[in-house]
């Protein structure tokens, strides 16, 4: 039937309904209990205003003699005005604290990494090392750590010095990586077939990088064992802690003691709920063992990256672009693992969420990077090697999912149990 206006009616249907609901809430959570409507009303007149004055003082107050401060200036303004955008019209991903605000600007600036990573791809080499000794001349005099450390050497030697030398920065950045990366895959079989193949990873690309080098004990004890393991244990012990509680969230403005209110903004910053993951069933379907072999060897891939850019750009480990890129993978990782995880288990959802999609892109760019730049290194790829790689990571996936689903059968009623006898908390 046609309306009035010329239009075709069309009556939504419950799956559609069901459809946008379950994608709204990984692509654009909202904030269900808001406090302070202040924080939570658009102000977009306010923003434009403030930006365009601030926009006219900068461009005719400040000094232009200086070629390389306009261009730094240009572009820090261009990059504060995008994330002006991303605040108003991106979306808020799966997560709403502290503030969805903080969300947006997190993918938008992944959308201007992933926008960056186009524009180098399409330079040469020369104009690639401009660029990156335009943004810190130092890096002329940079070596690769590779060129000028041994590894894996004298392995049969093996002394409490030797062992207790091995425990520095690098260890407790294993360590705490690992608490993280728990904290967002919430899987003990999951976090252990990763770590497990990501030295397996090292072992089949020692020969294109010999920095992957380890002695045996190294990798296996410190690494696995203990920083893997005990960060892994940490993250999970975190995840149980938060899995046990009830969470009822009180408004600031019924708190009446300014200790009260201190501790409930405080705690603006922790999550406003927790949701229990499963990645695997006894009746998981060849769609999600394939799904989580992809989230596997896409992980593998983010970590490969980091090792072949420092190699093949020439920056150490402790430089800014080493570990800057760390930490903002380590942000826009959440959101992406919450999104996927979503498209893979529920039925409901039939696309990822964007950041997801984003972060795919990126770690994909950045290996195309890699590879354009580095096409001296790669002409020395054992194709052996890489297959069997491949072959080993889809094998101990598939190990994973017949133990985790033999867990699930013989555990699983008793952790059902477990978690119905909830702790309250009542902020």
């Amino acid at each position: 039937m046609a309306s009035g206006y010329g239009y075709e009616s069309r009556t939504i249907g419950k799956d559609d309904v069901n459809y946008r609901m379950h994608f709204r809430m990984i692509n654009e959570q909202q904030v269900e209990d808001i406090t302070l409507d202040f924080f939570y009303k658009p102000h977009t007149i306010t923003l434009l205003t403030c930006t365009v004055l601030s926009l006219m003082y900068f461009a005719f107050t400040r000094d232009e003699t200086n070629e390389d401060a306009n261009l730094w200036v240009g572009l820090i303004l261009v990059l504060s005005f995008f994330l002006v955008i991303s605040v108003l019209a991106f979306p808020n991903g799966p997560f709403t604290r502290p503030h969805p605000a903080i969300w947006r600007i997190v993918f938008g600036l992944s959308v201007l990494y992933f926008l960056f990573l186009v524009f180098i791809i399409f330079l040469n080499w020369e104009q690639v090392k401009n660029v990156m000794y335009w943004l810190d001349p130092n890096l002329r005099y940079a070596t690769r750590e590779a060129d000028i450390m041994e590894y894996a050497v004298n392995c049969h030697v093996i002394t409490w010095e030797r062992i207790l030398s091995h425990f520095d920065i690098f260890a407790f950045s294993h360590f705490w990586g690992w608490g993280m990366k728990a904290l967002l895959i919430r899987s003990y079989g999951l976090c252990w077939t990763i770590s497990i193949t990501w030295e397996l990873t090292e072992l089949f690309f020692m020969h294109l990088l010999p920095n992957f080098a380890e002695c045996w004990w190294d990798q296996l004890i410190l690494d696995i064992l203990l920083c893997n393991g005990g960060g892994i244990w940490m993250g999970m012990t975190v995840c149980r802690f938060l899995e046990m509680r009830t969470y009822h969230w009180a408004s600031i403005k019924d708190i009446h003691t300014t200790t009260g209110k201190i501790k409930r903004a405080a705690l603006q910053f922790t999550p406003a709920s927790w949701t229990y993951v499963r990645w695997f069933d006894p009746k998981s379907s060849l769609q999600r063992v394939t799904g989580v072999y992809l989230f596997m060897i896409i992980w593998q891939l983010t970590e490969l990256n980091t090792f072949f850019l420092k190699h093949i750009f020439v920056f150490p480990a402790c430089h800014a672009l080493s570990w800057c890129r760390i930490l903002f993978i380590g942000i826009i990782t959440a959101p992406t693992v919450r999104q996927y995880y979503a498209y893979l288990t529920d039925t409901q959802c039939k696309r990822v969420g964007t950041q997801c999609w984003v972060f795919g892109a990126i770690a994909f760019l950045e290996a195309l990077a890699c590879i354009k730049f580095g096409m001296e290194l790669f002409s020395k790829t054992q194709v052996l090697y890489v297959l069997l790689w491949l072959v080993c990571v889809a094998l101990i996936t598939f190990l994973c999912l017949y133990g985790m689903v033999w867990y699930a059968e013989i555990y699983g009623p008793k952790e059902k149990v477990c978690h119905l006898e909830h702790m309250s908390l009542e902020l």
